[in-house]
């Protein structure tokens, strides 16, 4: 399908002269003594997720343009495309249907619409593999000589299950503990073999074509310490998560759970990549993250725009980029436990969004992608927050709350929630000193999105209002937000450099290079 790049149309300008108008010298703080409904008219409750989006740079009609431009774009046709299996991953000729791997089977689906008997082949297959990698994640369970999984992936076939499985850990089984090992340094790998013992560890490697270098590097030298401390039994004691049985086999596992090529990287938690994180939890714990997320996806599939969440984020996200020229959002979770989820968001957004053409080639005019980046409060108060305050830049923050505490230590959490309230309130109303030094601007844009608390379904709609928010961005950039040329180039880079930091030859390279190459072979 042929979409309308955002700058292609009539609202666009329209949103400029708003911009010129209203927006650039918007002030939060006259704008709640002006409306007392504004809490009520930005915030709205979602599957698993209330969003208050009041605290953010934008009236009702800048929002209405915004959706105007949505329109005009195409994004409800672009929406229905992927979700109908459509190969709208122009550049790699590839559906996008990761949200295929949340839905029910057609035997569970009250009426099964018509896109989905469209793919009612790829729909079994998915189940199929869905059913016999819980079945094995509940036999691990049961064994109980498995005291330790070691994945070993990298990128998505880390971040996402590592992610999971740490904010789930209050559902994880007791007795087994779960690792995870992606870089191609040695330190990592060789500081969790020391935690562990031959008889009593899994390990799973996880690599789409069982060729990825970090993780096959990685996977050879767990096989090659496993078999040096006596292990012998690799088919019990490995499996793979990759579509290339044959070279799983050559390695000498026997245990291999596949997915497909409309499954990418940073969307594939949900796939067999998803096996720790059943392993953690078990297979109701795995299906309940699933239905949440694909809760999430019937929202974004039906809800009209107005009041569809993942679409009001997306357009918030290209008004702070294109128009305010904001350069990076800050994401702050106030749950310990969701520690790896800015840097999964990372991923998910900058390496979908971080493109500099449009999925036609076209070099683009406007910025795409911003930088994200957070750690979680309130550790974060007392790192960054300084300049989040009184920095010359504005960065947008999005806070997460969890409003049941996991842990039952009096006063905690409550000092927690009064933190994360407190410093959404400080960075819109900042505060005045004649002296500068102490002086706060104020209207600091936040959004401030609430799970009643932390559970694998709430995590699921937590994830999948992130995957499709940056859908929409992206679709309004006239991007291919599913391909990822641009991590290719650096690997294949690498591959001539570690034969010539063997060999010592700088011939042809750059004086940059070739010094550096001198110095760390001396």
């Amino acid at each position: 399908m042929k979409l309308t790049r955002c700058d292609h149309t009539p609202a666009w300008t329209a949103l400029q002269t708003q911009f010129d108008t209203d927006g650039r010298s918007f002030d939060l703080r006259t704008a709640f003594a002006a409306d007392a409904n504004r809490f009520a008219t930005f915030s709205q409750q979602a599957p698993h997720v209330f969003a208050d989006l009041s605290k953010n740079l934008i009236d009702a009609a800048t929002e209405q343009t915004l959706l105007e431009l949505a329109r005009q774009c195409g994004l409800e046709q672009h929406r229905d495309a992927m979700f109908a299996g459509d190969k709208i991953n122009n550049t790699e000729n590839r559906a996008v249907m990761h949200w295929l791997l949340r839905n029910p089977p057609l035997a569970l689906m009250h009426s099964a619409r018509p896109a989905i008997q469209s793919v009612a082949s790829e729909l079994a297959a998915v189940h199929t593999t869905l059913d016999a990698m819980l079945a094995f994640a509940e036999k691990v369970r049961a064994d109980d000589q498995i005291t330790d999984v070691v994945n070993i992936g990298i990128g998505g076939s880390d971040l996402g299950p590592q992610m999971a499985v740490v904010a789930l850990d209050g559902y994880v089984m007791p007795g087994k503990r779960f690792h995870f090992v992606s870089n191609v340094d040695g330190h990592e790998l060789a500081s969790v073999l020391k935690k562990v013992k031959v008889q009593n560890t899994l390990f799973l490697i996880a690599s789409k074509t069982f060729t990825t270098i970090e993780t096959m590097t990685n996977a050879n030298s767990a096989k090659a310490w496993f078999e040096a401390q006596g292990g012998t039994d690799i088919a019990r004691h490995f499996a793979a998560l990759s579509t290339n049985v044959a070279a799983a086999n050559a390695f000498g596992i026997s245990t291999t759970f596949g997915f497909w090529d409309w499954v990418g990287g940073r969307y594939s938690v949900w796939s067999a990549i998803g096996l720790p994180l059943a392993i953690a939890i078990g297979a109701t714990g795995f299906r309940a993250f699933l239905a949440g997320a694909h809760e999430m996806d019937e929202h974004f599939r039906t809800a009209p725009l107005a009041q569809n969440l993942p679409v009001r984020l997306g357009l918030l996200d290209v008004w702070y980029r294109n128009f305010h020229g904001f350069t990076s959002r800050s994401v702050a979770p106030y749950h310990c436990a969701l520690k790896r989820y800015p840097a999964y968001l990372q991923q998910l957004e900058m390496e979908s969004n971080g493109k500099r053409v449009d999925a036609s080639g076209a070099a683009l005019p406007f910025d795409t992608s911003p930088v994200l980046w957070g750690e979680p409060g309130t550790n974060g108060q007392h790192a960054y927050y300084q300049m989040l305050h009184q920095g010359t830049d504005v960065v947008p923050v999005e806070f997460v709350a969890v409003k049941k505490p996991r842990a039952s230590l009096p006063g905690h959490h409550t000092l927690l929630l009064a933190n994360v309230l407190a410093q959404a309130q400080a960075l819109m109303q900042g505060k005045t000193d004649a002296g500068g030094h102490k002086h706060f601007p104020g209207n600091r844009p936040s959004s401030f999105l609430v799970l009643d608390e932390l559970t694998p379904a709430s995590l699921g709609a937590l994830i999948a209002l992130q995957e499709h928010r940056v859908f929409v961005s992206g679709s309004l950039w006239g991007i291919n937000s599913f391909d990822q040329w641009g991590v290719e180039l650096g690997k294949v880079l690498a591959k001539d450099v570690e034969a010539r930091l063997l060999s010592g030859d700088g011939h042809g390279l750059d004086g940059s290079t070739a010094g550096l190459l001198d110095r760390l072979r001396a």
